[in-house]
């Protein structure tokens, strides 16, 4: 049978984590080779420095009192404890004085000098012998005698053997802690993104309500997390909105539809006798009236998406001043107050149409509802906030606080608007105008009585 292999190794981040151990690996022993060069480097070099100073010591000794000076001085450093070893030899060969019986090496010629590298045997506190070792300089005298000065080596090769167990210690468990790592961090991203996985699949398979766990930490994980929870929020909300709108749909034109096919009906029972004139008009009438309500829908989608949009510089004090002298002659007509309040160099970058369209469908239905007598205001200002607001204010029934998010939904008509024509798709549009342009529609009460508080709706854009 084959072995199956865990999901988390196939992952991608269990591979980066890999990569991750690898490179670790490698600087931790690039870092410990150059850690071994560096101290054994420059003990080394510490030991050569010492040995040509102490060179220099001894030959000064040589050179102002000959032989005799010179051996003086073995005799004398020899006696006290260190790290040098001296050897003096005459002409022949023989020992005068110092640590050993020889020099180790061959002699070199007369006025010249070799570095030797040996080893000698000493006896611990234990009694048993211990192999050290030494680097030394031998050179040859003018008299043809011949001199030795060692260091030894005994502490440096401790210390390098030391750094050198530290090195092999260190690196199998530097490995091993960056592959522990790698394995716990891609188990850990692995599950996140297995969370993410089912939720995506219980989406697919219908479920809309499924969400991916946000746990707080504010890594990428959560904002992928809360970006995919707000798109899953849109997507459950237009999905509710298109069944809903299904229904309004339905709903709005079935009446228009069921009068046209009764007239119709009628007049085909009626014969020759009657003029169909009038049943014709009607139902022009009724069509136009159900493709209104088709170019609606088409209109609000291309705003939603964004279609299409020229966005310019706007002069919405010159705009708003068009609009309400292009209204006041029909707020007259129903016999309603009209003032407008707009302030000077009002700017906004958008599609001028759109903006003009919003402010006109909340001219419109503030002129529809509110009833003979009432009044109605358009304003135009800058917040203390710095934010652009258009709003219109009427004294109508208003819109209760529970309904108003229903209000600006598509096809969506309160109780109090199926008695007025319309397709309930006026705020919806003034929403996702406002949203296309980075704003927001805001509903709240007006300046009327409790029984009819009015309705003060306001287009709210950030100044950039």
């Amino acid at each position: 049978m084959k072995p199956t292999i865990p999901a988390f190794i196939r992952t991608t981040t269990f591979r980066l984590a890999v990569v991750h151990a690898v490179m670790f690996a490698i600087f931790t022993l690039g870092l410990l080779v150059y850690l071994y060069h560096s101290t054994a480097g420059y003990m080394r070099n510490e030991s050569v420095r010492e040995l040509d100073a102490e060179l220099q010591a001894i030959g000064a000794a040589f050179r102002s009192g000959g032989m005799e000076r010179l051996n003086q001085t073995i005799i004398e450093r020899s006696s006290v404890p260190g790290p040098f070893f001296y050897v003096l030899q005459d002409a022949e060969g023989n020992k005068i004085s110092g640590d050993f019986a020889y020099i180790p090496t061959e002699v070199p010629p007369i006025k010249s000098s070799v570095e030797t590298n040996f080893e000698y045997m000493s006896v611990d506190r234990n009694g048993q012998e211990v192999l050290h070792s030494a680097n030394g300089i031998v050179v040859r005298l003018q008299n043809g005698a011949s001199l030795m000065i060692a260091y030894d080596l005994s502490t440096r090769t401790q210390v390098v053997s030391r750094i050198t167990r530290t090195i092999w210690t260190a690196l199998p468990i530097g490995l091993a802690l960056s592959l522990l790592g790698g394995l716990i961090i891609s188990r850990w991203a692995a599950r996140r993104a297995e969370q993410l996985s089912k939720t995506t699949q219980g989406v697919m398979t219908g479920d809309l309500s499924r969400r991916a766990p946000v746990v707080g930490s504010g890594d990428e994980f959560d904002r992928l997390s809360e970006h995919l929870n707000a798109m899953l929020d849109r997507l459950e909300n237009l999905v509710l909105m298109t069944r809903h709108a299904g229904d309004a749909i339905a709903h709005d034109l079935r009446s228009p539809l069921t009068r046209l096919r009764n007239r119709l009906e009628a007049d085909l029972s009626a014969g020759e006798e009657i003029d169909r004139t009038e049943t014709i008009e009607k139902a022009i009438q009724d069509v136009d009236a159900v493709l209104l309500t088709f170019n609606s829908i088409l209109s609000l989608t291309k705003v939603q998406a964004g279609a299409s949009s020229q966005f310019v510089e706007i002069n919405i004090t010159e705009m708003l001043t068009e609009l309400a002298e292009l209204y006041e002659p029909a707020t007259e007509d129903s016999d309603l107050q009209f003032s407008f309040e707009i302030a000077d160099d009002l700017k906004l970058k958008g599609d001028p149409n759109l903006i003009a369209q919003a402010v006109t469908n909340l001219l419109d239905n503030a002129i529809k509802y509110t009833p003979t007598g009432g009044a109605l205001t358009l304003r135009g200002r800058l917040t203390r906030k710095h934010e652009l607001e258009i709003s219109v204010t009427d004294t109508g029934p208003g819109i209760k606080p529970e309904d108003r998010d229903r209000a600006v939904r598509r096809f969506v008509r309160l109780e109090a608007s199926r008695t007025q024509p319309g397709n309930g798709l006026g705020l919806a549009m003034v929403s996702a105008i406002a949203g296309l342009h980075s704003g927001q529609l805001v509903l709240e009460d007006g300046p009327g009585s409790a029984d009819a508080p009015g309705l003060r709706a306001a287009l709210l854009f950030p100044q950039r």
